[in-house]
């Protein structure tokens, strides 16, 4: 299954639904951050000593909202709009508000973890949009991006590149007042996230489906199995069914859960938009279980 990116003029109205809040409380907290100043940035960015020494939790949510300057905000802003609507397309509010936040939080987490005593506050989504920048890497690896507008490259490409360009200015401190560490850790956090805890958890309803009673047999759900689970060149190679014809027996579960193994393995491999309709429709039926 393949998604086609376009040129098209933004559509306000027609952005998902979480994205829209998202942009909305990022214009928000700058505007209130720039007619409040300083105190501002003390209460509710990443002020690692803070959060250890005095319990402020809530930075490592607040700080997300926060930004320095107006281009730090708008490259933030596009970023999100660019990375953001497809992904919370193809995942859904839920699951795309939880990876955003996790990002976020995540590279909040390693901020505080390596300099426990700081006083100097992180503020910005850069976090959690780097990481929303290694969802859309993962599931669209072969989209087409033009970097700052000029540049075409593949999204897996992009990834990398702002991945080693980072680690290089962090190592540099060619930039010292950008949290590099923060961007970092957001692509990491994100990537394990779905390289091994979002596969663990499929995995461990695949599962959970096999230990439970079987239901009676659904022959609809048994030929969509099967055809997921034949060889591309064998589809559709199949004579129709004559009328009246005895429904196909439903799969066990342990093969239902071996097919299930196999498309999480091609997930890995080629990510999730190599999938066919069928094998989406197996994913989506486990995910619900």
């Amino acid at each position: 299954m393949s998604r086609r990116f376009e040129h098209a003029p933004v559509d306000l109205p027609g952005l998902p639904p979480v994205l829209k809040a998202l942009l909305g409380a990022n214009l928000f907290f700058y505007v209130l951050g720039w007619l409040v100043s300083g105190e501002f940035t003390r209460l509710f960015g990443l002020v690692p000593a803070q959060v250890i020494g005095q319990r402020w939790v809530w930075q490592l949510f607040t700080y997300m909202f926060l930004h320095g300057s107006l281009m730090h905000l708008l490259f933030n802003l596009l970023a999100l709009w660019m990375f953001g609507s497809p992904v919370e397309s193809q995942w859904g509010a839920r699951e795309f508000l939880k990876y955003y936040l996790l990002c976020g939080v995540g590279a909040g987490l390693v901020s505080v973890a390596v300099s426990p005593h700081s006083t100097v506050p992180v503020i910005g989504a850069s976090g959690a949009v780097y990481g929303l920048l290694v969802a859309f890497a993962m599931l669209y690896p072969d989209a087409v991006v033009y970097l700052y507008g000029f540049f075409p490259i593949k999204a897996r490409h992009m990834a990398v590149l702002f991945g080693v360009v980072e680690f290089a200015a962090g190592v540099s401190h060619s930039t010292p007042g950008v949290a590099r560490l923060a961007h970092l850790s957001g692509m990491a956090v994100g990537y394990l996230y779905l390289r091994w805890w979002w596969i663990l958890q499929l995995r461990a309803k695949a599962l959970l489906g096999g230990l439970l009673p079987a239901a009676s047999p659904r022959p609809a759900r048994a030929r969509a199995v099967r055809a997921a689970d034949q060889p591309a060149h064998q589809r559709g190679a199949r004579a129709p069914e004559s009328v009246g014809a005895a429904p196909v027996p439903a799969l066990s579960h342990e093969e239902e859960m071996a097919v299930v193994d196999r498309i999480l393995d091609k997930i890995l491999e080629k990510g999730e938009s190599s999938l066919t309709s069928e094998e989406l429709e197996i994913l989506r039926r486990h995910r619900a279980q």
